[in-house]
């Protein structure tokens, strides 16, 4: 046996760390002396504490730090969880080139103030990008009802218009769910777009693109960002604003879902069972829309232990139900959320839909079954007393 001394020295992890990770339930000795307190270590755990200490490294979460020490070892769910940890330092890595190169601008902006003609600000370079009209206007609409009202938040009051490489990102978010479209974009190599379009100018455009869709369906959008406006080309016709000079969240961070439960259905029939399902009433939090005074509806979706999806009335399992099928109904998971969010975001996404659920305090993703990576949406949980 070790004492937690001899294992520190011998794995690598400091006492303190060893401490701790016994007080969290990740690892902990196989022995405490009664009178002590003293901890004592089996030989064969020197094997585990080296793997903890290099997973502490690379910055492991602890729920994922248990299920990796305890997979048997002819599993394979211990390399599943560092697969995917490493997909998230990747994506991590690549935000915070973007940020670092979005600060590299700010700080030459700073030390090179732009020079001014009579008076004006001299154009700086225009960024152009082509995207089919029907794609644009199907992004604009299927994020449109996520934007937030709330004048306290104006960083919200818009649609962050992304290029993520080939792929124009239309995001928009009031904080208690947020909405993602994509189009297909063609832009020279290396081009940087991101612009915060106000909601009005938003609005604008798409009625634009409706208006040409009527007398030319495959028309192509060309969306340029000089300075701060932005204008978009359609069918010989030009809509052309300001953008919104805010911060737009980081929504890359929210969108990297990790789900454990996928549930294939179709809208119609979803919506259907929400609107003649129970609900239960639910105060929103200050500032989540206008009228937070009033109780909002809050739909509770019940995933059960064979993949089937219910409305259903509680947020938890009632004595009721913990009877002949108890051992069915305990295993569901029960995700609340706003009816009315639910219904706007069925709305945006028609035909079959796959829904993601990672837990009840996870957010609710709700896709295209056939466009998985094309335009979705995330609500967040509502918390019930």
């Amino acid at each position: 046996m070790r004492s937690i001394g001899q294992l520190a020295r011998e794995s690598g992890l400091t006492v303190s760390a060893l401490r701790f990770y016994d007080s969290a339930g990740v690892f902990g000795p196989a022995q405490v002396d009664p009178q002590t307190g003293y901890r004592w270590y089996a030989p064969d755990q020197l094997a585990d504490a080296r793997l903890l200490c290099r997973l502490r490294r690379v910055g492991l979460p602890l729920a994922e730090l248990r299920l990796v020490l305890a997979a048997p070892a002819d599993a394979d769910t211990a390399h599943r969880v560092l697969d995917a940890h490493l997909r998230r330092l990747e994506d991590g890595l690549a935000d915070a080139r973007r940020e670092l190169s979005s600060a590299r601008k700010l700080i030459d902006e700073r030390e090179q103030p732009m020079t001014t003609t009579m008076g004006s600000a001299t154009a700086q370079d225009a960024v152009r990008i082509t995207v089919a009209g029907p794609e644009l206007a199907a992004a604009l609409a299927a994020v449109r009802f996520a934007v937030s009202t709330d004048p306290e938040l104006p960083m919200l009051g818009g649609i962050l218009f992304d290029l993520d490489g080939t792929v124009l990102r239309l995001v928009a978010t009031d904080r208690y769910r947020l909405a993602v479209g994509a189009a297909a974009a063609r832009a020279a190599a290396g081009t940087q777009l991101s612009a915060l379009v106000p909601t009005a100018l938003a609005d604008e455009i798409g009625l634009l693109l409706a208006s040409v869709a009527d007398t030319d369906p495959g028309a192509e959008a060309s969306v340029t960002v000089t300075g701060g406006s932005v204008s978009v080309a359609v069918g010989g016709h030009l809509v052309t604003g300001e953008c919104l000079d805010l911060d737009f969240p980081d929504y890359r961070r929210l969108v990297r879902l990790e789900p454990s439960y996928r549930v294939e259905l179709g809208a119609t029939d979803l919506r259907r069972a929400v609107l003649a399902g129970p609900t239960r009433p639910a105060r929103p939090e200050p500032g989540a829309q206008a009228g937070a005074d009033v109780t909002a509806p809050v739909t509770v979706l019940a995933l059960g232990g064979n993949g089937d999806l219910r409305v259903v009335e509680s947020a938890a399992n009632s004595p009721d139900e913990l009877g002949a099928e108890a051992s069915a109904r305990a295993e569901e998971l029960r995700v609340a959320v706003n009816q009315e969010f639910l219904l706007e975001a069925l709305d945006a996404t028609q035909g079959q839909l796959v829904l993601e659920l990672g837990g009840v305090i996870s957010p609710l993703a709700i896709r295209s079954a056939t466009d998985v990576d094309g335009n979705f949406s995330l609500l967040m949980p509502v918390r019930l007393s």
